[in-house]
């Protein structure tokens, strides 16, 4: 797991994507100009979370090292430390995988 030096704020999480498999399951090499990019990552960075409407603190409910399913155009992409990763809000994160 990459540890990064960028702490997000509020709600938002970090995740770095995970690769799509190279071949299909009956052995077909795809190229990467047909490989979707993948919607799973893990988390490798959270903020402290949100606030609600009186002020009181709501902890984000995902933790670095989680495994995470996301939208497929969720996030903004960013380049940190060479590495390649997405920040989104903790809403556009579908589920925890495992």
């Amino acid at each position: 797991m990459a540890k990064t030096k960028f702490r997000p704020l509020h709600d938002r999480v970090v995740v770095k994507r995970i690769d799509a498999e190279e071949k299909t399951k009956g052995g077909i090499i795809i190229p990467d100009s047909a490989k979707e990019k993948p919607s799973q990552g893990e988390v490798v960075a959270v903020g402290p979370g949100g606030r609600d409407e009186t002020g009181k603190l709501t902890p984000v409910d995902i933790k670095v090292g989680d495994k995470v399913l996301f939208g497929k155009w969720s996030g903004t992409e960013i380049k940190l430390d060479g590495q390649e990763l997405l920040i989104m809000k903790e809403s556009d994160i579908m589920g925890v995988v495992g």
